[in-house]
């Protein structure tokens, strides 16, 4: 990249920047790899982009170098900050700098204090032990169509092909995916290598995008939870039974839903997980069991 900033390595030698396995962190040096994620989230676009745990900043310039108007970057780590004011002082104007907590945040209230208009992007080399609690939370907004037009996430490759599992794929079909195809069209765009990172992690992990359904069943979102957890969470067994934890009569409940009482979570559709919320509403089904 032509921004007159160093190679990334001089860059986390110089501000001693360890990645810390108790943040997560896994900081990808490779510049073929962050272009190419760059290119895959859009950063020519007139988009503002947010990315969480930018670490020594490695993403940050990538997008920005592909054109991104303006980035938010949010860094709970303070080691990093010194790192990343060389880059934002590269690109005057277009890197935007938050030190706290990635999942303390009320993403619409916290753009709309920047004055933020226009289409938001979020992008990011995620955090390990956060990344699926940040989705879980961006994919539950209450207000949908959400505050971003696409998300463009890296996540490992197990953890990926949870999030665009659906009943073909059983072993891999469980909570996440319900939740993601319920409300988002997904897929997995390419792999990365451990070695492409530092520390390389143990597992291969994968390029994720999740653009949002602009009309999605309508479901309230902690009712679909509510649901998803009692039948994953005994996947093994019948709905008829998996689903007694509700405190309803399941049976009842997959009447009402259309559901044979012989199926099993990994045998039911989002489709037919968003009929069992449907079906769940007050006053819908006798709450005797």
């Amino acid at each position: 990249m032509s921004d007159g900033l160093p190679p990334l390595r001089e860059v986390v030698a110089q501000y001693e920047l360890n990645a810390k396995k108790s943040l997560g962190q896994n900081f990808l040096f490779d510049l073929n790899l962050t272009g190419r994620i760059a290119r895959a989230a859009g950063a020519s676009d007139d988009a503002t982009f947010l990315e969480i745990g930018p670490g020594p900043g490695g993403l940050t310039r990538a997008l920005l170098a592909h054109g991104a108007k303006k980035v938010i970057a949010v860094e709970r780590d303070d080691r990093c900050l010194a790192a990343l004011e060389d880059v934002a002082a590269a690109y005057p104007g277009r890197l935007e700098l938050f030190p706290g907590d990635a999942l303390a945040l009320d993403y619409p209230a916290f753009l709309a204090e920047r004055g933020v208009s226009g289409p938001v992007r979020i992008c990011a080399n995620l955090p390990y032990n956060i990344g699926t609690q940040l989705l879980v939370g961006w994919l539950t907004q209450k207000d949908w169509p959400p505050f971003y037009d696409r998300m463009v996430l890296m996540f490992q490759r197990e953890v990926a092909e949870r999030i665009v599992a659906g009943p073909q794929r059983r072993a891999d079909y469980g909570r996440l995916g319900v939740l993601a195809n319920w409300r988002c069209e997904t897929k997995i765009l390419f792999d990365v290598p451990p070695a492409a990172f530092t520390p390389p992690p143990k597992v291969t992990s994968s390029v994720v995008e999740l653009r949002p359904r602009v009309r999605p069943l309508e479901c309230d979102a902690a009712t679909l939870e509510r649901v998803t957890a009692a039948a994953f969470g005994q996947r093994r067994k019948m709905l008829r039974q998996a689903l007694k934890g509700l405190g309803v009569d399941p049976l009842a409940l997959l009447e009402a839903a259309g559901i044979e009482p012989t199926r099993r979570a990994e045998e039911v559709c989002v489709e037919g997980f968003v009929a069992l919320a449907r079906a769940l509403s007050p006053g819908r089904i006798s709450n005797a069991i």
